[in-house]
């Protein structure tokens, strides 16, 4: 028995020793995660603010369209200007949102995904139809004027009414439709690789209406189902898994009066896509089909 005490107080010294360096190295280490969230929360609010990737000594003015019909005082449109430091990189989107988050937070526009995909920041930029994220401020002459969309109703600073841009898209009945069931088993529409080459180009709107924006004949008659609709008309019409019915129901609606034959070909659309759609090119094409359908031998 007097063996056994003095073992057990040995093993109690140890233990406090080891429990004591344990503890040490858990607080070291709980002071060194506190240090690195500590430096991943001022790296977010560095990657907010831009301060990092500042170019020392430059900034750039940036003109922006305002408007508010709601607050008095701002019914009257006006141009504001912000000097917005340079950073490398730099979009008009993130020159946009450096404006709103330092001067004045009730600049109001439309963004999302940041990566040219979702089109929500289509805009209107040193005179041409553009994609803030897309768009450098590297590229631009100053002063960087920014603006909404042309012939589109204002709600409020750079965000345009989208409704009849929507109601022209859905005109065209913009999904698939195909008349016959997968062959065999399959539970997939398979399609030959030449077909899904002819369309590739047109799947690749995004719904931004730069296009319709930059359309005459779409300011001039809102009846015309204008590039964006058409485009989509096309990519469905030139899809052979739907089949020789549904494709001749899809002419039918391009060979109206506002349909294809509105365009005159000026190729402001084209010039304008964000995805370099060839949308004149696509208008052309469904000219000639509905020609081809409507001609008849006796």
């Amino acid at each position: 028995m007097s063996t056994q005490v003095p073992e057990e107080k040995e093993q109690s010294e140890t233990e406090q020793e080891v429990n004591a360096e344990t503890e040490a190295e858990i607080s070291e280490g709980a002071s060194y995660g506190d240090q690195r969230r500590d430096q991943r929360d001022a790296q977010r609010r560095q990657s907010v603010s831009g301060a990092p990737a500042d170019i020392e000594g430059e900034s750039f003015r940036l003109k922006v369209f305002r408007y508010d019909p709601e607050v008095e005082g701002k019914m009257e449109p006006r141009f504001d200007d912000f000097a917005v430091p340079k950073q490398k990189g730099m979009t008009v989107l993130d020159a946009l949102i450096y404006a709103r988050d330092r001067y004045d937070t009730t600049l109001t526009f439309r963004h999302s995904c940041r990566q040219a995909v979702c089109g929500s920041d289509a805009l209107f930029i040193n005179g041409r139809q553009r994609l803030g994220c897309q768009t450098q401020i590297s590229d631009l002459e100053e002063p960087v004027r920014v603006e909404p969309l042309p012939h589109q109703d204002v709600v409020k600073d750079l965000v345009v009414d989208m409704e009849h841009f929507y109601d022209q898209m859905h005109a065209v009945e913009p999904f698939f439709q195909p008349e016959e069931d997968p062959d065999g088993d399959l539970e997939e529409y398979r399609q030959t690789r030449e077909n899904r080459e002819k369309i590739k180009m047109s799947t690749r709107c995004i719904w931004c209406g730069a296009c319709m924006s930059s359309c005459n004949i779409a300011a001039g008659d809102n009846q015309y189902l204008g590039p964006a609709a058409i485009n989509k008309a096309y990519r469905f019409a030139m899809d052979e898994r739907e089949g020789e019915n549904m494709k001749e129901h899809r002419l039918n609606v391009m060979d109206q009066e506002h349909g294809v034959w509105r365009c005159q070909t000026q190729f402001s659309c084209t010039n304008v896509c964000p995805k370099d759609i060839p949308l004149t090119e696509h208008i052309q094409e469904l000219k000639r089909e509905a020609v081809k359908q409507n001609l008849k031998f006796w």
